[in-house]
């Protein structure tokens, strides 16, 4: 019984030294538990997760969260075992969250390879080295499209005909890539398609 009380004391002295932001208090449930939480750590995360975040990383911030929660008096803590069913519950939500950020961005990567793998594509289709005869009904079609276009879509479709990409246009403009790779994407399409119909009425 009297090794309990002191053991009671002990940890409700602990927890009024992390209440108040004691750094021997905070080194102390550091040391006692960073092997373990790493551990967990390690068997949470998979290898997509791990190309951005160690599970060392994953346990620094849950005990950067333990840490302000407990000065902002938000955990009520009983003893030791409530104290590492804490921690083991704020690492696992970490975990959680950090496997959804690398998942969302490994998504975000492929969609990004995808649009400039598309945007080559479609590039390749108008590169080639038109003839006379293209080169002029082009140009016709080119001036007569500008014609049609709302000045923030002519702007777009001018800077591509000098050559500049997606990127530096969106920045000049200050527009969306999106918006401007839509405006890119229906003009080539335009321009694929007469030459395709000038091409099935040129004679064999």
């Amino acid at each position: 019984m009297v090794e309990d009380r002191e053991a009671d004391e002990g940890f409700a002295t602990l927890l009024a030294g992390l209440r108040v932001g004691e750094t021997d208090a905070s080194a102390l449930v550091f040391q006692r538990f960073v092997r373990r939480l790493v551990a967990l750590a390690a068997q949470r995360l998979d290898a997509e997760t791990r190309r951005l975040s160690e599970p060392e990383d994953v346990v620094q911030s849950a005990f950067r969260s333990f840490f302000t929660g407990v000065k902002d008096g938000e955990f009520a803590l009983e003893g030791w075992a409530g104290l590492w069913g804490l921690l083991t519950i704020i690492t696992l939500r970490k975990c959680r969250r950090h496997r959804r950020l690398a998942h969302a961005r490994k998504r975000s990567d492929e969609l990004r390879r995808d649009d400039r793998r598309l945007e080559r594509n479609r590039d390749s289709a108008i590169d080639r080295e038109p003839t006379p005869d293209e080169a002029a009904m082009l140009a016709e079609v080119v001036e007569q499209l500008l014609e049609s276009l709302e000045p923030p879509e002519r702007a777009i479709v001018e800077l591509t005909l000098q050559g500049h990409d997606t990127r530096t246009i969106a920045h000049r403009l200050e527009r969306s890539e999106r918006t401007v790779q839509r405006v890119r994407q229906t003009v080539r399409e335009h321009l694929e398609h007469v030459i395709a119909d000038e091409a099935a009425e040129r004679p064999k």
